[in-house]
Parts: structure tokens; sequence; C-alpha cells
């Protein structure tokens, strides 16, 4: 099923993120994983695609697994920052062979040893391009607090209205700590004409590593509520835990009060968050 159709509905949807393994040995641990994630029936999952398209086998092979085995609708990640045209094409075929329906468009973060191709710049490039090959659902990103490289939050609106011209079916935002700021940017881009369905990614902090590493990639605004709870309970592995879990829950209750349905989980591969997450929305979704 396609998730524009799925968005459509009307009705609060909750969705998980996972990502494959970077090596074989793995495989097996990150697939269970994904399988017991779609044991809850989210409204859909989506598969993440590592840096530099290394991961792109095992892509295809857990979107497999989760659409046609489980049943349960799967949005395929595809960067093109490193790929070829040739690459993103033969992905796309066996996306098709797969019969996966929804694909997430990105550009990608660029490798650490700085190797890209010259086929893409951009993502509305590769999203114009999957739409013109396939009858495809695409879904884009869009960044709240802007993105990294953006000279102003101005710019990365008119980069994320030529994703939408270019054919994106829907955006999922990066994670955010505080509500009102995607608020605002809801705002902000309906004002600039940009109509499409907004899902909100929301990330349930577990443990403190996670912190450094979201400030280190994206430099994400702290409240200093939450700041507090990493404070109170960072060393306390258990305790950060579930008032990680209660933050997000929280998050994502305000966030369907205010009429924003899609919400989707950065879950990390762990079926446990998920599950907790899941359970304490019960009567609300």
């Amino acid at each position: 099923m396609k998730i524009k159709d799925i968005l459509a509905q009307g009705k609060p949807t909750l969705s998980f993120e996972v990502f494959p393994p970077k090596t074989m040995d793995n495989y097996e641990s990150v697939e269970q994983a994904a399988k017991e994630i779609a044991k809850l029936h989210p409204a859909f999952m989506s598969v993440t695609y590592g840096a530099g398209g290394g991961t792109s086998q095992y892509t295809v092979d857990i979107a497999d697994t989760l659409n046609n085995e489980y049943q349960v609708p799967t949005l395929a990640h595809l960067t093109c920052v490193s790929s070829t045209r040739e690459h993103v094409r033969r992905v796309l075929e066996q996306l098709e062979e797969k019969k996966i329906e929804n694909i997430l468009a990105l550009r990608g973060d660029i490798p650490r040893e700085g190797k890209v191709e010259k086929d893409y710049q951009y993502a509305s490039q590769l999203i114009y391009e999957i739409k013109q090959k396939g009858d495809f659902c695409i879904g884009g990103a869009c960044y709240p607090e802007g993105h990294v490289e953006s000279s102003n939050k101005t710019e990365d609106i008119t980069h994320l209205k030529e994703k939408v011209e270019a054919g994106c079916d829907f955006v999922t935002t990066q994670m955010f700590f505080d509500n009102n700021i995607l608020y605002n940017y809801l705002y902000r881009i309906r004002e600039r004409g940009i109509t499409v369905p907004v899902i909100a990614g929301i990330m349930p902090v577990t443990n403190v590593s996670q912190i450094k590493r979201i400030c280190q990639m994206s430099g994400t605004y702290l409240p200093s509520r939450f700041k507090a709870i990493v404070d109170r309970f960072g060393h306390n592995p258990a305790a950060m835990r579930q008032a990680g879990i209660a933050y997000a829950t929280e998050q994502i209750i305000d966030l369907i009060a205010n009429g924003v349905n899609g919400i989707h989980i950065y879950s990390m591969n762990k079926p446990e968050v998920a599950r907790r997450i899941q359970d304490s929305l019960s009567e609300i979704l």
C-alpha cells in the first residue's frame, strides 16, 4: 500500500524506522529485530540506506521481508550522492520486482572519505528521476531547524519546495525535541504553498551516547526540560531508558492533539522501545 494513501485516511499513524547491518555478520540479529517490530502492525516501516550505498542490498532484502512476509507497507530509503544513475536504476528495478511501492529519496551524507559521484547533487534530482521511472510513492526529508548545510531557513524551505515540485508525495522530519519548532515550521512551509503531508520524526533517547551523536550530527536544539532529564537520569541506564520513552510519548500525544497525525519513530532497531511507545498510545491511535 502506498504511504500517501495511508496518510490520506486522516487518522493518526505510528510507523517505525529500522536500519540494516553494516556487515553480513549482523544481518540475522537486525532482521530479527525488524521482524519483532513488524509484529506490532505499524502503519508502515522504513528501512535506511547506509552512507555511500554500502548497505543497499541489505536494505532491499529487509524491506522485502517486511513488505512481503509480514505484509507491512515498507518505505525503502535510497540515497544518491554516492550513487551513479546506473546503480539507482538497478535498485529501482529490485524494489519494483519486490513490489515495494514506497521510496524515501535522499541526497545522503557525504562519505567520510569524501567520495561522491557526479550524477546527482540534490535529492530533488533523484525524486524527479524516480517519478519518471515507475509508479512509486516518493517521500523526502525536511528539517524543521534547517539543514546544517543551508545558509538560512528560507533557503532550506526553498529546497523543500523543489523536492515537492519534482514529485515528492510526503515528507518526514528530522528528529526534534521541542514540538513548537515543528508547529512554527509547518506554518512557514504552508505559507510557501507546500501542502504535502508532513510526518513527524521522533527519537526516543534511551542513553546518553545518543545525545552526543545527535548533537554532533545535526546540532538539534535540546530544550531545558529535556536537558534536565538527561542530567538527572543519564547515569542510570534503566531510568534514562524509561524517561526517554516517556518524553517521546508525551511529544507524540501533544503532536496528535494538535493535528499532526503522522508519527515516525526512529526506533534504533529496538523492538522493546517500539512496543512500549505503542502500548502507551493504545487508546489514542
